[in-house]
């Protein structure tokens, strides 16, 4: 009679060196995110363009940024649950087909509401698609390197964002900015055959759930050709939890950690997303030209990508707290610099630097919440902590159009935008600490014979 082993999914892929499938898995998630942020920066960049063909104000446009940025505040909280309990991969495929769709369709409108309304649907889908492929990324990697796949995966957003002003640099002067939509909304039909094709499902999901434990076992064994599986089961180091994964977020061991990460992701997501949709505007009004307004803005996304990859290899080697929390600080300086940059040269390094602290920080905190919640809620907490940004962003874009309209000095204005990200470190420290000392006291308690102070 065959013996039943049993395999600890986790420990399973933290004893493996990192394969070739798990690094397909994660160029899978970086094509999702890439396109992602591609769709996400565009709208940015091809503002100046709406607003000059359809004769709008600062103030009429915002709720263009506004309408989107609320549809991905909804897809968040509403896909994020559905990931938890029905899998990772329908879900993602499902976000990716409608987004694409989405974007193709608001390539069409043809008045402001319409416009609005379409960005508000090609949101939904986008809102769904960015928090599973963290939380896909997350669970195939191991633990040692987990922060710096995640960062890098992640670094897809910001290269997708770069990339949107590069092709709305080259179309709009062509096609107008209808041709920038096209593009974002064919790219993401055509991933979808190869996602359904190619990723696999959540090996911590399927051991969790009890189900499909041959499908399980194959991926594995992509992982790890030489380990024998035959006759065996499959776990991870945790329990089932009961009532909604939401309910979860706020047990009593994740709660202060779910307050400090929603701060900090209403925080982070406002400054990035105010810069990330006025930016150009703003460079656009100090009579630079359009094409070279889009190549500078281009210098944030692209800084994001650099400090992704530098914050997610500090996070594996440090405290990830105490790391966000100097990426804040930076970023809040870099950001007093743009206000006063007084040449061509200081103000792209103002807003690579900006790029880097704001960026880089929020994926960096996108790491820090898939590896912060467990298996059966981390979507969720994922999701929910990215839902809440996003109330963030759309405070943040439209804040962009008041700042605008109330003509303040740059200098100023850009004292008020570092405000959020200082925020954003006194965040992240009091979660370290919190973090730090409850770890202290669990192990004190834990001590025989000691005392609980």
């Amino acid at each position: 009679m065959a013996t039943i082993r049993t395999v600890d999914v986790q420990d399973f892929i933290n004893s493996h060196k990192l394969s070739r499938y798990q690094l397909l898995i994660v160029a899978l998630c970086f094509l999702t995110v890439a396109l992602d942020g591609f769709d996400t920066a565009s709208v940015g960049f091809i503002a100046p363009a709406i607003r000059k063909q359809w004769a709008l104000s600062a103030l009429q446009l915002a709720p263009v940024f506004g309408g989107g940025l609320f549809g991905l505040m909804i897809g968040a909280l509403l896909f994020g649950p559905l990931a938890d309990r029905f899998g990772r991969k329908p879900v993602l495929c499902l976000s990716v087909a409608f987004f694409g769709a989405m974007c193709l369709w608001s390539a069409y409108a043809t008045s402001l509401r319409e416009l609005i309304l379409l960005r508000f649907l090609t949101g939904l889908g986008l809102g769904g698609a960015m928090p599973t492929a963290i939380a896909m990324t997350s669970e195939f990697g191991p633990a040692k390197q987990r922060s710096l796949l995640v960062t890098s995966m992640f670094c897809g957003f910001t290269l997708g964002g770069a990339s949107g002003g590069v092709v709305a640099s080259l179309i709009i002067p062509l096609h107008g900015w209808q041709g920038v939509l096209l593009v974002g909304g064919a790219m993401p039909l055509m991933l979808v055959p190869v996602l359904i094709w190619l990723l696999p499902e959540s090996v911590r999901y399927l051991a969790l759930s009890g189900r499909m434990q041959e499908q399980l076992a194959r991926t594995l064994r992509r992982i790890a050709p030489q380990e024998p599986l035959d006759h065996a089961t499959f776990t991870v180091p945790e329990n089932k939890i009961k009532g909604s994964p939401v309910r979860n977020l706020f047990s009593k061991s994740l709660i202060v950690g779910t307050v400090c990460l929603w701060l900090t992701f209403f925080m982070s997501l406002l400054v990035y997303y105010l810069l990330t949709s006025w930016l150009p505007t703003v460079i656009s009004n100090t009579g630079i030209p359009l094409g070279m307004t889009a190549l500078i803005a281009a210098a944030l996304p692209l800084g994001s990508t650099v400090g992704a990859v530098l914050i997610g290899r500090l996070m594996d080697r440090h405290s990830p707290c105490l790391v966000l929390t100097g990426s804040y600080l930076i970023a809040a300086m870099f950001i007093l610099l743009i206000g006063v940059a007084s040449s061509l040269p200081m103000l792209v390094f103002a807003v690579f630097g900006a790029g880097l602290g704001t960026g880089g920080s929020q994926t960096g905190v996108n790491a820090l919440a898939a590896a912060y919640y467990p298996t059966a809620s981390r979507v969720s907490g994922v999701s929910w902590a990215l839902g809440i940004g996003r109330v963030g962003s759309i405070v943040g874009s439209m804040v962009g159009g008041v700042l605008l309209a109330m003509h303040l000095g740059l200098s100023f204005m850009f004292v008020l935008v570092a405000i959020p990200a200082i925020v954003a470190a006194l965040s992240m420290f009091g979660m370290g600490r919190y973090e730090a000392t409850h770890k202290s006291s669990e192990v004190v308690q834990a001590i025989p014979g000691s005392v609980k102070l």
